[in-house]
């Protein structure tokens, strides 16, 4: 499955109740060359008292953390495969209760849980350069950078990127994802372009450690984040690197976020079997 261009693979349990994935199984199954090829994995089963529970793992095996995107396309799955009824879905994600609804057949809204650990306009440095960060865990840890506050040759302070596209989101967001700051367990990186009430967007993952053509979590942070610094009002709209649309929207009450919701496309790209040999 694929949220804006952000894939899975997705096991459903209950025809596969054996299922007990590797680490290194899952490295293989995601892997682009020699798998099936996907930014993640997730297994889907019953659970008691919820319409069922999601297990998500990054391309790299590790887990723990919420997957926006992939909870928009565990929705999606749960509808088409009638384990929910009325488009509403009540859940486990990595063993968290969250909630969403079917908007439309090509539409999957996600309930996001308050966000934490919210910082903004801090100083980072890397590559020789001191710039404008800011920080908000909203089940995955984010950092959210403008790119006009990272300058191309930090002897020119005149100089700065002005073209999202053209921006080296693989060198910075390696780089600031593993930066001594975020230690121990690092941070996914946004870099954004904010023009006319709307975000553009692109983000290094770790676990994937790699830039993906989308991440949920990020376009949640990036949303809250744009707000505090640029006063951006919900609801607001985010372009991914692969040119889909994001929603975030959200209300603020007594300085608190709430309803905090993503909404985007969700598909289905294929059906398949797996030879039993490739688990050996």
């Amino acid at each position: 499955m694929n949220g804006a261009g952000n894939d899975f693979i997705l096991f459903d349990k209950n025809s596969e109740p054996t299922i007990n994935l590797t680490v290194q199984q899952i490295q293989k199954l995601c892997d682009r060359k020699y798998g099936v090829g996907a930014d993640g994995l997730m297994l889907i089963e019953k659970a008691d008292d919820f319409d069922f529970r999601a297990t998500y793992y990054n391309s790299d095996g590790s887990g723990g953390i919420l997957c926006g995107n992939g909870a928009r396309c565990i929705i999606k799955f749960a509808h088409l495969t009638k384990k929910i009824s009325d488009g509403r879905a009540r859940f486990l994600f990595n063993d968290v209760e969250y909630s969403g609804e079917v908007v439309s057949e090509d539409e999957i809204k996600f309930y996001f849980n308050p966000p934490t650990k919210i910082k903004s306009n801090f100083k980072l440095k890397e590559f020789g350069q001191l710039f404008t960060a800011n920080y908000v865990d909203t089940g995955a840890p984010h950092v959210v950078i403008k790119i006009n506050d990272v300058l191309i040759n930090p002897k020119n302070l005149n100089s700065s990127y002005k073209d999202l596209s053209q921006f080296p989101v693989y060198e910075f967001g390696r780089a600031i994802r593993y930066h001594k700051d975020f230690e121990p367990i690092g941070a996914n990186v946004n870099f954004i372009d904010v023009k006319e009430n709307c975000i553009y967007i692109r983000t290094y993952e770790r676990g994937v450690e790699d830039e993906t053509n989308a991440c949920g979590t990020g376009s949640v942070a990036t949303a809250i984040i744009t707000n505090i610094i640029d006063g951006l009002k919900p609801p607001v709209t985010l372009i991914t690197k692969g040119n889909e649309k994001l929603l975030v929207d959200y209300k603020i009450e007594n300085g608190e976020v709430i309803n905090l919701s993503l909404t985007g496309p969700a598909k289905i790209n294929f059906y398949g079997e797996i030879e039993e040999s490739f688990f050996n």
